[in-house]
């Protein structure tokens, strides 16, 4: 293993890639797009995902609206002067995170898109969205932004979970593993890198199915991933589970362990922007460690030094490659 493209840790951190390309740190801004999602506003349901808080995972991003409008210039700044006042830094990328980032008409998502692009310190742009609100329209724009801005990337980020069809339909995701696998195909056709949302812990899901989840990603291009501990917010219908006493959550040192078995099995050429995840202090309900996430991260690279363990130990080239077969 060559951990010096990785800065010495024992996987391939986003902070790494960045450095690597840019030779410094690179910051997220989370913005507020202003869009809505189609398991909350009745297309595929009203009560959004088992554990989607109402602010649509978006609690961080900063909000600033003009008309009615988000006014992307007003947030870019707020979330600059957010984290210059903390860490300094001087590039950032445009993260439009909450609930579903192309679920809007393309003259809108243009318009903020575009508008997020702009300043000379963006130097790309991040979208959460779904892969089944990725439609022929929202294909082309993001080509030609592609080629209006060639000097700044274009990340699509997708919300799959899992691949298991109980936990699926547990948590309301609202399409089949088909839809997330034509999304990818038509992506790297545009040779737009696609980073894929992950939950370990979520309820009746086995240590062997989690990592299930993380084979079957080994099998498509996908640039990064995002490992999230399983969070109870409150108002969520998840959090009325967790009242009931129908599942409990990961302790830290179970989840580190679990963490740690999916870096290893994790193919070493994925980039992992996140490792854990926390819910905001204000609405947490569970796990109450998650709220100290650098000694969570601490304790990871503790446990992984001692093991000797890296990101691919465990990794297997697929020999059924679900990618070539679509």
């Amino acid at each position: 293993m060559d951990q010096r493209r990785w800065d010495s840790k024992p996987y391939y951190s986003l902070d790494s890639y960045f450095r690597s390309v840019y030779g410094e740190k690179i910051y997220k801004l989370a913005l507020d797009g202003g869009c809505t999602c189609p398991v909350r506003d009745g297309t595929l349901d009203t009560r959004g995902c088992i554990f989607c808080s109402a602010g649509g995972s978006g609690e961080f991003a900063a909000r600033a609206e003009t008309g009615g409008r988000p006014d992307i210039e007003a947030q870019i700044a707020a979330g600059k002067e957010l984290i210059l006042s903390k860490f300094g830094g001087a590039h950032f990328v445009a993260y439009f995170q909450p609930y579903t980032n192309t679920y809007a008409e393309i003259s809108y998502l243009r318009d903020i898109f575009t508008r997020a692009l702009m300043p000379e310190e963006i130097v790309g742009l991040s979208v959460a969205t779904r892969p089944d609100c990725l439609g022929t329209e929202v294909l082309d724009l993001l080509r030609d932004l592609k080629q209006l801005f060639p000097e700044k990337f274009i990340w699509i980020e997708l919300g799959l979970q899992t691949i298991h069809p109980a936990s699926i339909r547990y948590i309301r995701r609202g399409y089949d593993n088909t839809v997330f696998e034509s999304a990818v195909c038509r992506l790297h056709d545009l040779q737009i890198p696609i980073i894929v949302h992950t939950i370990l812990g979520l309820p009746g899901e086995s240590r062997e199915q989690m990592l299930s989840t993380i084979e079957y990603l080994n099998t498509f291009p996908i640039f990064g991933i995002k490992l999230q501990l399983l969070h109870v917010l409150k108002d969520t219908d998840l959090a009325a589970d967790y009242a009931a006493r129908k599942f409990d959550t990961l302790s830290r040192d179970e989840y580190v362990d679990l963490c740690i078995d999916c870096i290893e099995h994790l193919s070493p050429e994925t980039v992992i922007h996140r490792l854990t995840g926390d819910g905001p202090k204000s609405i947490l309900i569970a796990p109450d460690w998650s709220s100290d996430k650098r000694s969570t991260l601490n304790l990871l690279l503790k446990e992984m030094e001692r093991r000797g363990s890296y990101q691919g130990s465990q990794y297997q080239y697929p020999q059924d490659n679900a990618f070539r077969s679509i």
